[in-house]
């Protein structure tokens, strides 16, 4: 380990809580037969996290690697976390070597928060004006992490008002058996509606009565109220 991941790993565990890795343990589902099982907390707080990466900035592509294969869940967070700012900030070699590295570490991005603030950031903002292929082939994938990024990756989409691939891909993931599937597909549907529900709600039309009960309450989540007990009941 180099000098900057060693002074990097040391100041993780300076600002470490005992008592919060003990309850990231249970929250973050790393349990045996868990979605999250065999994953390792030293306990940081994100906000905390996030205040190190700014104080890190610079950190090489290599170095940062090294964070992203930790067996440390902070460590990875760390990782990723510097490589949607480096993704910002990079030129276009930059931000394809960034991109490369994401989409090559999936193995690595193993729980829905290092999902969650990274995709969107690094996978959606590199395929926004490309061949979008690498999505739908993680929407097929067995990887339940890889299906998460598909359809996350798409909230970069719909935050500039295209909204094609999540609902397509929405589709595929439709009957997936994951219940973090069926909240991330209800929750990127719940997003199109706060910027097109017509768009939306064509969707639910369509699939609503098929969708899992935790996908579709996420989607309707800020339905009125009247309307939101149609669809829960059947009724549109």
């Amino acid at each position: 380990m180099n000098n900057m991941v060693s002074r990097i790993s040391k100041g993780l565990r300076e600002i470490a809580e005992p008592d919060r890795a003990a309850k990231h343990q249970k929250f973050f589902k790393t349990g045996e037969g868990e979605y999250g099982e065999g994953d390792k907390f030293i306990g940081v707080r994100v906000p905390l996290i996030r205040k190190l990466v700014r104080e890190f900035q610079g950190l090489s592509l290599e170095e940062t690697k090294t964070l992203l294969f930790s067996l440390w869940h902070e460590e990875r967070l760390f990782a990723l976390l510097m490589m949607r700012d480096s993704f910002k900030r990079g030129d276009d070699k930059r931000k394809e070597e960034i991109y490369n590295l994401f989409m090559n570490s999936t193995s690595q991005i193993n729980n829905w928060d290092l999902v969650d603030s990274s995709a969107p950031y690094i996978a959606g903002a590199w395929l926004f004006d490309r061949d979008r292929t690498p999505l739908y082939e993680f929407a097929e994938s067995d990887n339940l992490w890889e299906r998460r990024i598909a359809v996350i990756s798409t909230q970069y989409f719909i935050r500039r008002n295209n909204f094609a691939d999540t609902l397509r891909i929405a589709g595929i993931l439709l009957e997936d058996r994951e219940d973090l599937i069926h909240k991330a597909v209800g929750w990127m549907l719940r997003d199109v509606g706060n910027r097109n529900m017509k768009t939306e709600e064509k969707f639910l039309k369509k699939y609503y009565r098929k969708m899992p009960r935790t996908m579709l309450r996420y989607a309707i989540e800020k339905f009125p109220e009247e309307k939101r007990q149609m669809y829960l009941k059947g009724l549109i």
